[in-house]
């Protein structure tokens, strides 16, 4: 199969992550919006899809290294919950300098993959009710659409509750 060169006018962060998604079997296609869409409500509005088949990409500190946690776009994360679930002692937001450092994308856009170095993932089980979710490209302006099964195997991800 021949790998689909990544469009030129995509950001270069995104265009990393079309590799990224290219290299994992992905095919779904970076979407440019023409509104930044840094959160779950302005990247539903603009997909027209609901706020629950937006996959969050956020991003949180323990034990000494970053935790990226997909959780749908209608929960907020259970830090104390999650941090028990997973027999961690304690789950905090990373600071936008963690976010960049860990993931080399901004707060708002950070996508589920295109990252420096693999960061341990926890996937919503929640996100397994739509046929077909959207992640953050890479950018605030950008996202794709892949099945849930995808975001498992694309993250290699721990699938849990978070809220």
């Amino acid at each position: 199969m021949t790998e689909t060169p990544a469009p030129v006018d995509l950001p270069t962060r995104s265009r990393l992550v079309h590799d990224a998604l290219r290299a994992s079997g992905i095919a779904g296609d970076i979407v440019v919006l023409p509104d930044a869409a840094a959160t779950a409500a302005l990247a539903a509005a603009a997909l027209g899809v609901e706020v629950g088949a937006i996959a969050n990409s956020l991003v949180f500190w323990s034990a000494g290294e970053p935790l990226l946690v997909m959780t749908s776009g209608a929960h907020r994360v259970d830090t104390a919950a999650l941090a028990e679930r997973l027999g961690r002692t304690r789950i905090t937001r990373a600071t936008p300098e963690q976010v960049r450092d860990a993931t080399g994308q901004a707060i708002g856009g950070v996508a589920p993959t295109g990252h420096p170095a693999p960061l341990t993932t926890i996937v919503d089980e929640d996100l397994a009710r739509y046929p077909e979710i959207w992640a953050a490209g890479g950018t605030p302006h950008t996202v794709f659409p892949l099945t849930y099964h995808e975001l498992v195997r694309l993250t290699g991800g721990t699938v849990a509750k978070v809220d």
